[in-house]
């Protein structure tokens, strides 16, 4: 059952790229794609926020709220505003740098203790994705470096909601947290769909229901389901083997870009297993 819900998130999460891909080349604009993939996942997670409402402290409410931009919010934006330039796979790829950046802003910004090994494992993976950047070959587009800024600016928020949550938000039970701030993230959300104009769009033509589609499938798969599965199996087999999902997210990512013909080179899978390698060794329990 273990492997059957590390499977299935890896599955989920690896797809959450070629979705928002879907979404964006079917006439949403960036900004419509994320807040429905917000929208969506409030939605369903709301039942579960109206009971955790009232157990959450309300001084932390704020923290919650802040966790759920950093976390969801932002990211969902930042990654698809990337994909408006690169291709779904190589973001899917990057996306593989979360658990340095949860090193680097501990050390830096948490005072989490930093060993020799995790210095060597996020050099390695940051030359991994140097590498992987270049493998790509069209550096000489003016706005190709901007949009891998973008997965790595969503790649460092993750890493910053994540410490944040460890240090000040470790008594609330996770799902509790995850519910109530998509819930909360999903007004601002819904705010700049109608902001947009997304409601006034013509729905009975296809390319607009499939890109809704897509985007609603990316909220209630990608987010609220997938959360829900990931504290299952943190639970079920702990936090160690559910962080092991960060090793499958990028391959179902590559072969959905494969798939769907995305410019590929089988190089960028090596640069992909020299940043998993860095992951690997920069978490690696080292025995004294």
């Amino acid at each position: 059952m273990d492997w059957l819900l590390f499977v299935a998130l890896s599955v989920i999460w690896g797809s959450s790229f070629i979705l928002i891909k879907i979404g964006l080349n079917n006439h949403l604009s960036p900004y419509q794609v994320a807040a429905i993939r917000i929208v969506s996942s409030g939605i369903v997670l709301f039942p579960i926020a109206i009971g955790a409402f009232k157990k959450i402290p309300p001084e932390k409410i704020k923290l919650v709220f802040l966790s759920g931009m950093l976390g969801s919010l932002l990211p969902a934006f930042l990654f698809c505003l990337a994909e408006n330039g690169i291709d779904s796979s190589l973001a899917g790829m990057l996306n593989a740098l979360t658990p340095v950046f949860v090193i680097v802003i501990g050390a830096v910004f948490f005072k989490a203790a930093t060993g020799k090994n995790k210095i060597l494992g996020t050099a390695i993976a940051f030359a991994g994705s140097v590498l992987l950047v270049l493998s790509k070959g069209n550096l000489q587009e003016s706005n190709h470096l901007l949009y891998v800024s973008f997965v790595v600016m969503a790649t460092i928020m993750y890493a910053v909601n994540l410490n944040m949550v460890t240090k000040y938000l470790a008594d609330i039970p996770s799902l509790q947290i995850t519910a109530v701030a998509l819930t909360l993230n999903a007004i601002p959300a819904l705010i700049i769909l109608i902001a947009t104009g997304f409601f006034s769009l013509p729905f009975q033509q296809h390319e607009i229901l499939v890109a809704t589609s897509a985007s609603v499938v990316l909220g209630i798969g990608g987010t609220a389901i997938a959360t829900f599965l990931f504290y299952a199996l943190v639970k079920r087999a702990g936090g160690l083997f559910a962080s092991m999902v960060t090793y499958g997210i990028p391959f179902i990512a590559v072969a959905w870009g494969i798939y769907f013909k995305e410019t590929f080179a089988w190089p960028q899978v090596a640069c992909l297993l020299i940043i998993l390698w860095g992951v690997y060794l920069a978490n690696r329990k080292v025995s004294v």
